[in-house]
């Protein structure tokens, strides 16, 4: 009596799968075409008559123009670059030290605060 159960139980559960796959889909209700709207992406939009968004004015971004003899008071905010050879920059001389500045090495004297060299990051 188990084994009969169970083979039914078994072919219940295989035959089912088979069964939806082979079941009517059901139809939707039948829509007359005349109330169907297109899709705005279908159709050709005229650009002439469309406005463009205001654009944000960008703040002036400009480098500031380093010069050797220069004096750069702001210097000592900056902290000083000490693996120099990894940047490609020659050795500082006595009372120099080379400092970043945004995307630019300056070599500065530690007293004084002239720009000796300029040097562009990579």
């Amino acid at each position: 009596m188990k084994r009969l159960v169970l083979a039914a139980v078994a072919a219940s559960m295989l035959a089912a799968p088979v069964m939806q796959a082979q079941a009517a889909p059901i139809a939707a209700p039948a829509v007359p075409q005349s109330n169907l709207v297109q899709a705005d992406w279908k159709k050709p939009h005229d650009r002439r008559h469309m406005q463009r968004p205001p654009v944000a004015k960008k703040k002036d971004m400009r480098r500031p123009h380093w010069q050797r003899g220069q004096k750069y008071s702001d210097w000592r905010r900056y902290k000083g670059v000490k693996d120099y050879h990894r940047y490609g920059l020659r050795r500082p001389g006595p009372g120099q030290q080379w400092i970043r500045v945004g995307n630019d090495y300056l070599l500065v004297g530690i007293m004084t605060g002239i720009i000796a060299g300029i040097a562009a990051a990579h």
